[in-house]
């Protein structure tokens, strides 16, 4: 057996691993080679992991190639195939049962990330660390439920701390009347959301209410940045900021960004957010305390 088929089979018995089975794959007729071992199953993972890769597959791709992405991604980010691996595309198809193609267009979107790089007579192999997009939305997912889950948290959390508040204090100077009661529409959402103990309605009306509110902030480079703060509301697992505790206070901190951008407030609207964004002991080393106005 291979190194490569070798590495996947025991990562395939990981908890952590959380990749689908062979099953969940349209099988493509590939030829084996006689008396090779098909390939591994993967069963087991964390449920976590299937949940999150089926909710943001878009940005990957859909069908078979997606897949592969979201498997190959994931053992990459977890060390199960660590840097400077090199990775046969032949031997990916046979052991995932997928075409040509599919493994092809699979590791241009993962060399895209910086995962991996191709170079004529070296091959594909995994790149280090230093080389990812930290800020592609499925590496921080991949991470997020991996080996690293505790540090991209943190990371995240300290990121929004950074960005938020300051795109709270310039929304507060772009008076639309839309973006007002859409903003209101999410908090009122929120709150019925709320009563029901409806989490997920909940966790989407938060997503929209924080994109929306760096979009309008009137600035470009803010805005290219609000993807990275919905995968980290879509990755929130753990008691990191007030946005994954659905309660009273979390809803009135909302509430009160709403009311500083309707009074033009930018100060009040910053303080609202670092009020918001900062309840984690992780945080609070790393940010001074949020000052009351």
């Amino acid at each position: 057996m291979s190194t490569l088929a070798h590495t996947m089979m025991t990562a395939a018995r990981s908890a952590d691993s959380g990749l689908a089975t062979p099953g969940e794959l349209d099988r493509y007729p590939y030829a084996e080679t006689p008396g090779t071992d098909r390939g591994p199953v993967w069963d087991g993972g964390d449920p976590e992991l299937g949940r999150v890769g089926r909710r943001t597959a878009g940005s990957r791709g859909r069908g078979l190639h997606g897949q592969l992405v979201q498997q190959l991604g994931q053992m990459i980010v977890s060390g199960d195939l660590g840097a400077d691996r090199p990775l046969v595309p032949e031997e990916i198809g046979q052991r995932f049962e997928v075409s040509r193609t599919v493994v092809r267009e699979s590791l241009r979107v993962l060399e895209a990330k910086g995962l991996v790089s191709a170079r004529p007579n070296v091959g594909t192999r995994v790149r280090p660390v230093s080389d990812w997009n930290l800020l592609d939305p499925d590496i921080i997912e991949w991470r997020a439920y991996g080996p690293q889950r505790d540090d991209q948290r943190r990371e995240l959390s300290e990121l929004r701390w950074t960005i938020e508040p300051l795109a709270a204090r310039l929304a507060a100077g772009h008076g639309r009347e839309d973006v007002q009661q859409r903003l209101t529409d999410m908090v009122e959402i929120m709150g019925h959301a709320l009563g029901q103990g409806d989490a997920l309605t909940f966790a989407r009306a938060d997503n929209e209410f924080h994109s929306l509110l760096i979009q309008v902030a009137g600035n470009r480079m803010l805005e290219h940045l609000s993807g990275i703060v919905s995968a980290a509301l879509q990755v929130s697992g753990g008691p990191v900021t007030g946005c994954e505790r659905p309660n009273e206070t979390s809803l009135a901190h909302h509430a009160r960004i709403v009311d500083a951008l309707a009074g033009g407030d930018g100060g009040a609207a910053e303080a609202a957010m670092r009020q918001l964004l900062t309840v984690h002991p992780e945080v609070e080393r790393v940010v001074p305390a949020p000052r009351e106005h």
